[in-house]
């Protein structure tokens, strides 16, 4: 039940991140010159390149936080921080759009589709977090699951944008914009307080010097165990 519950928590975090949905009037602009052939290949490489970021980061990123010395507190810190960021762009819609100059020089499903748009640093940092998370196998599959799940979701709403967009309208698209928004406001907010909670803890345990025992002291029985057979042959 944990591990169902993890992969839900991973799946959905990640999704009002990327926000696939959203990511569609962007596509369909970025893309309003090509073919649907053309269209089609371009939402798999977006795809693909994006969650080859993540999937980069949620396996190498613990080893680049040891290296810097950076602790999981202050990664939640920074990460709550750039997901407000995150989460203000979406709720006003004054996401910073790519020049015409940005687009000529690069493959749009690269820069700006894959990252940062779909790999920004709200999902990167986000992976990071949910990796400090995983402590088994269970949780390993499910982190797997959840961002294929998501990966899967985000290839669809390329694929399908025109489909998608006409079914939902501006309209559409813009209110689940912004109620994306508000729940990556919300994660930003906990992760925050999380960060927080963990430095006001740990400067309180080194003020007072208060050291927590690595294990349980364990109850010798043999004593008590001899004292009684001796009172039983009295």
């Amino acid at each position: 039940m944990a591990v169902v519950k993890f992969f839900w928590e991973v799946f959905v975090t990640l999704f009002v991140i990327i926000d696939p949905v959203g990511t569609v009037p962007v596509f369909l602009g970025l893309t309003r010159d090509r073919s649907d052939r053309d269209r089609s290949r371009l939402a798999r490489q977006a795809t693909v390149v994006a969650f080859g970021v993540i999937v980069v980061f949620a396996l190498f990123g613990r080893t680049i936080l040891d290296y810097l010395g950076v602790s999981l507190a202050a990664l939640e810190g920074a990460g709550g921080l750039l997901l407000l960021l995150v989460a203000l762009e979406l709720l006003t819609g004054q996401a910073a759009e790519p020049t015409q100059a940005e687009l000529e020089r690069a493959n749009v499903a690269f820069v700006p589709l894959g990252t940062p748009l779909l790999a920004g640093p709200g999902a990167i940092v986000a992976i990071m977090l949910f990796v400090q998370r995983v402590h088994g196998a269970g949780d390993g599959f499910a982190l797997a699951a959840a961002i294929a799940a998501v990966a899967l979701t985000v290839w669809a709403a390329l694929r399908f944008a025109l489909v998608v967009h006409r079914v939902l309208t501006d309209n559409g698209v813009e209110l689940l914009t912004r109620i994306s928004g508000i729940l990556v406001a919300a994660i930003a907010v906990q992760l925050v307080a999380n960060s927080a909670i963990a430095f006001a803890h740990s400067a309180l345990f080194n003020s007072s010097g208060v050291q927590i025992p690595a294990t349980v002291p364990t109850v010798d029985m043999q004593r008590p165990l001899a004292w009684a057979q001796q009172a039983h042959a009295r």
